[in-house]
């Protein structure tokens, strides 16, 4: 999850991303970012996100982005 956080930081340094769960509902990430999420996390945690799964409820908090990698991972 520390790694996680630390993608996110990297994209907005102004953010609580440990507390914050309204990224998408409240404008904080943008497709730009989702773009650069999903490269990330695919080139850090080996693991792809589907296209099925680019929802706003599993990017509208690290937990739930952290849940969709791990669920992803056990594939």
């Amino acid at each position: 999850m520390n790694e996680l956080i630390s993608i996110l930081t990297e994209l907005h340094d102004d953010v609580d991303f440990t507390t914050e769960t309204g990224l998408i509902e409240n404008g904080i990430l943008n497709s730009l970012d989702i773009v650069s999420i999903i490269t990330e996390v695919s080139d850090r945690f080996d693991v792809t996100i589907p296209a099925e799964e680019i929802m706003p409820e599993n990017f509208d908090s690290a937990e739930a982005l952290w849940a969709l990698i791990c669920r992803l991972d056990e594939d």
